[in-house]
């Protein structure tokens, strides 16, 4: 496995390191084989400080040895020159302008923001399913001006599209095309950032609104369940366009600390479509590519199918497998479309910072990143 059979560590850095998703990063990549942290990133106001000093830290392990001295650095290429890979937990209203900088500095970005997901020359990755899409990589570096040799940007989707598209792909996978979906999430606070809502804006209370969650959901499922089209030499990404798939979210906010749970039901092109049981052997059955090329961050299983009645709970199965992967429950017929079920993925684990770990881990198996 490139740069692993060589026993070769890759020096990372993170953006937006004192953040929820930063700290999520740091967590992580404390534990890793051969990803090392390097050099850390946060605004002005962190900038010069040790990081133990700078971040207001809000995770359940104390913070990582291999980072507590490390100082932070603002978010300017030239303070991680030595990094191979950086991970973004940047916010979305400074994230685009920074990370297209690392970029053209010839840095591989992995990043959690959304700024770059609707770009047509940049991956929408969710590693479980859909890495066949890094092959776009070499296009986004020739389109550049002037060409790249090493830096690209990798995106991973929102936290709530994720936990939703890693049964789909694997339905589709199974069965063929989805024709239509409708998907009701229950979305914990996390997702939101710390400090998130005021306490008396949900607690005892349901919230249905999430800005921009319902149209995040239905447009990136589609760029991520699609294929790639090239024309004339040209790649692009078909939007799910030879099967056209219909999508309807409705997004709410509830008083869950971590773990978004989504109810879904499907309706197959294939008729007649598969039965419950059917389903769920193949959610069952279903391996992702991370996992088998050996991916050390990436889920035995990407699909974990529960028998219980009362599966998946966000309380009882956020962890399992350190919530790289996700939990599926409740399969059964849809008595108007054709199969119903609920899913529950990790929305800080594999909804954000890990999602971007096993991007970059795939990246380096596959030779992408230049260490």
């Amino acid at each position: 496995m490139h740069g692993l059979q060589d026993g070769k560590q890759i020096k990372v850095g993170v953006l937006g390191a004192t953040g929820t998703v930063g700290q999520r990063f740091i967590l992580l990549l404390a534990e890793h084989p051969f990803f090392v942290i390097h050099a850390l990133g946060a605004s002005s106001r962190s900038a010069g400080k040790q990081y133990a000093k700078a971040a207001t830290w809000k995770q359940v392990k104390p913070i990582p040895s291999q980072a507590r001295e490390i100082v932070v650095q603002e978010c300017k290429p030239e303070h991680f020159s030595e990094c191979a890979i950086v991970f973004s937990g940047l916010d979305a209203d400074v994230a685009g302008d920074i990370e297209a900088a690392f970029r053209e500095a010839e840095l591989a970005v992995f990043s959690n923001a959304k700024n770059f997901r609707r770009d047509p020359h940049v991956p929408l990755v969710v590693p479980l399913i859909n890495t066949s899409h890094l092959s776009i990589i070499s296009q986004q570096q020739a389109l550049h001006s002037p060409p790249l040799k090493k830096g690209f940007i990798v995106t991973n989707a929102n936290c709530s599209t994720t936990a939703v598209v890693v049964p789909l792909a694997a339905l589709e996978r199974a069965f063929g095309p989805i024709e239509s979906c409708m998907i009701t999430t229950m979305q914990a606070i996390s997702g939101a950032g710390y400090p998130g809502l005021p306490s008396m804006d949900i607690l005892d209370n349901v919230v249905p609104y999430i800005s921009g969650e319902e149209e995040k959901i239905e447009w990136e499922t589609l760029k991520i369940l699609g294929g790639i089209a090239e024309e004339d030499g040209t790649k692009s990404f078909d939007m799910h366009a030879r099967h056209p798939l219909r999508i309807s979210a409705s997004c709410n906010r509830v008083p869950v600390i971590e773990g978004h749970t989504e109810c879904v039901s499907v309706r197959f092109t294939r008729r007649p479509p598969p039965s419950p049981q059917q389903v769920r052997e193949a959610l069952q059955a279903y391996t992702s590519d991370a996992y088998t090329l050996g991916c050390p961050s990436a889920p035995r299983h990407a699909v974990f199918v529960h028998e219980e009645p009362d599966r998946p709970q966000p309380r009882l199965d956020r962890d399992f497998q350190q919530g790289a992967g996700v939990s599926v429950g409740r399969v059964r017929q849809c008595r108007v479309l054709d199969i119903k079920f609920v899913v529950m993925g990790n929305n800080v684990a594999i909804g954000a910072a890990t999602s971007s770990i096993i991007n970059a881990e795939f990246a380096v198996v596959k030779g992408l990143v230049q260490a």
